[in-house]
C-alpha cells in the first residue's frame, strides 16, 4: 500500500477500489506493526485535540504570548451567530474555528500540527465545520483526517511543509491542500476530485510568504488560516462540481516547492520582509518584545 506521489496513490486506489483515506490507513498501520483499532484510537485523540483547540477559545478567548492576536475567533463566531455573517454559515464557523486554533497554539496550549502549528487551524476548521453544517458524525471525519495525512505526507516527501524552506505557501498552502482533499472525500468525492482539489487550493496560495511580525506565529498566521480555509472549501466545491484541474497535483506540488526555494530569506520567516517590516509591524514587534 505504499506510494511516493499522487499518480501511485490514484492507481492504488483505482486497483484496490478503496478511497485515499483507506490506502493511507493501511499503510499506516503496516508501517507502525498496529492494528486498526489502535490506529483509529490514535487518529480519535487527534480529532479530540482538534475539537478542542477550535471551540475552547471561542467560549473563553485567550490573549497570545506576544499580545498580537486573541479574541478574534469569538468575535467572528458571535458575528455568525448574530446572522451577519456575508459568507455563509459553513465558511464563516469554518474561520472562526482555524483562529481560534491559532489563539491557543499562541498561548502555549495544545494543538495537532497539520502539518505545522502555523497552519494547524485549517484542517479542523474545515472539518469541523462541515460536521456540524452536516450533522455528521465524529466518526464520519476519521477518514476525512486519514485522507488529509496523505496529502501531508506527500508535501513532506516531495516537497517542504516549512515556511522557513518554501513561504507560508508551504505551511498555509498545503494545510488548505489537505483540508480541500479531505473534504472532498467527506461529501463523497472520488480520489481524482480529492487530489485535482489538492492542487487547486495549493495553486490559489501559490507564492505566498512567510513574514510573521516580531517572528511570532501569531500575525498574518492567524489571518492566514481563515484564507486558508476559504481556498479548500473553494477547491472542494470546484472538485465535487467536476472541473477537472490542468496541471495534477504532484506537478502542482513540485512547482510550490519551486517558488518556495526561489523566495528571498527576507520571505521566509526570517520576520525581515513583508508584513513584518511595515511601520505598524515594527512598531507591534517592539512592544511584544518589551522594547520602546
Amino acid at each position: 500500500m505504499d506510494f511516493k506521489n499522487g499518480a501511485e496513490l490514484l492507481s492504488l486506489c483505482e486497483t484496490k477500489g478503496l478511497p485515499i483515506s483507506e490506502i493511507m490507513k493501511e499503510r499506516e498501520i503496516h508501517l507502525a506493526e498496529t492494528t486498526t483499532a489502535e490506529m483509529d484510537r490514535k487518529m480519535n485523540r487527534v480529532l479530540e485535540i482538534m475539537t478542542q483547540a477550535a471551540k475552547e477559545p471561542i467560549r473563553h478567548p485567550r490573549a497570545s504570548m506576544g499580545g498580537l492576536i486573541g479574541g478574534e475567533a469569538a468575535l467572528v463566531d458571535r458575528h455568525r451567530r448574530e446572522g451577519n455573517a456575508i459568507c455563509g454559515s459553513l465558511l464563516s464557523r469554518a474561520i472562526a474555528y482555524s483562529m481560534a486554533v491559532l489563539e491557543v497554539n499562541s498561548s502555549m496550549g495544545l494543538i495537532v500540527a497539520a502539518p505545522t502549528a502555523g497552519s494547524s487551524g485549517v484542517v479542523p476548521g474545515v472539518l469541523l465545520a462541515l460536521k456540524e453544517e452536516y450533522d455528521l458524525e465524529d466518526a464520519a471525519l476519521l477518514p476525512a483526517l486519514y485522507n488529509a495525512s496523505a496529502v501531508g505526507y506527500l508535501a513532506m516527501r516531495n516537497a517542504t511543509v516549512a515556511g522557513a524552506v518554501g513561504g507560508c505557501q508551504a505551511e498555509v498552502g498545503v494545510a488548505s491542500a489537505m483540508a480541500a482533499s479531505a473534504a472532498v472525500e467527506l461529501m463523497g468525492g472520488t480520489p481524482a476530485q480529492c487530489l485535482d482539489a489538492a492542487s487547486a487550493a495549493l495553486m490559489n496560495l501559490l507564492g505566498l510568504v512567510c513574514d510573521p511580525v516580531g517572528g511570532l506565529v501569531e500575525y498574518p498566521c492567524q489571518n492566514r488560516n481563515a484564507i486558508g480555509v476559504a481556498g479548500a472549501i473553494t477547491a472542494a466545491e470546484l472538485a465535487l462540481s467536476g472541473i477537472k484541474q490542468l496541471i495534477p497535483f504532484d506537478e502542482m506540488l513540485a512547482a510550490m516547492y519551486q517558488v518556495g526555494r526561489r523566495l528571498a530569506p527576507e520571505l521566509r520567516e526570517t520576520a525581515r520582509g513583508g508584513c513584518a517590516v511595515t511601520p505598524a509591524g515594527c512598531a507591534a514587534a517592539a512592544r511584544c518584545h518589551g522594547y520602546s
